[in-house]
């Protein structure tokens, strides 16, 4: 049976959503169908997102686009008291995930990614220059690595230790707390709490 276009196309956009397969959008595709408002309210959120959703200009952190300073609400809470500890994370669930164990009161800087010379991403296509200027300008007594336990994050954080150590700064990696090829986003409280505690100096 072939279901009108306008389902099809429908349940199609969502199915690219991550995690989301062809039984899920159509599930999904149903329950819009019946639920005219909730559609609406779907919509129309989504369609200002983006103008309603910008960038932290200090750490990258999702910030509100309508905040005339343009910093997040973490880099805006003058109360953190550990301002001179930076975490460094790949993506902002990363971030998330940290500040869901309510146990790190420093900063972050977001990188949007990692070293990946297969994808070809390199140093420049990561805000590298910028946690460069933060360390120096910020005078950041520890910067802590957090990105993931497999080889891409393991050589972005050797090449973070690399530039900032003639800076004078600590370099910290997350402890092993964390398994090996597993990603942030998805672990437990628990263990990034663990991980973060257990941190220590990244090996040469």
């Amino acid at each position: 049976m072939r279901l009108p276009a306008g389902f099809s196309d429908a349940t199609e956009a969502l199915a690219c959503l991550p995690g989301v397969g062809e039984r899920t959008a159509t599930r999904f595709g149903f329950f819009l169908l019946e639920r005219p408002d909730a559609t609406k309210a779907i919509a129309e959120a989504l369609a200002t997102m983006h103008q309603r959703v910008g960038t932290c200009g200090q750490c990258y952190n999702l910030a509100d686009a309508e905040v005339s300073d343009g910093l997040c609400e973490i880099c805006a809470d003058t109360s953190r008291f550990d301002a001179r500890t930076l975490c460094v994370v790949e993506t902002v669930p990363h971030l998330l995930a940290i500040e869901r164990t309510d146990i790190f009161k420093g900063t972050y800087h977001v990188l949007h990614g990692v070293l990946s010379p297969i994808k070809g991403v390199g140093p420049d296509d990561l805000h590298l220059p910028s946690l460069i200027a933060r360390v120096q300008r910020d005078e950041i007594t520890e910067v802590i690595v957090a990105t993931d336990a497999d080889v891409e994050g393991e050589a972005t954080a050797a090449y973070i230790r690399e530039i900032l150590l003639p800076l004078g700064a600590s370099v910290t990696r997350i402890a092993t707390g964390v398994p090996m090829g597993s990603d942030l986003e998805y672990l437990d409280g628990t263990t990034v709490a663990r991980a973060l505690m257990g941190r220590k100096p990244q090996a040469t």
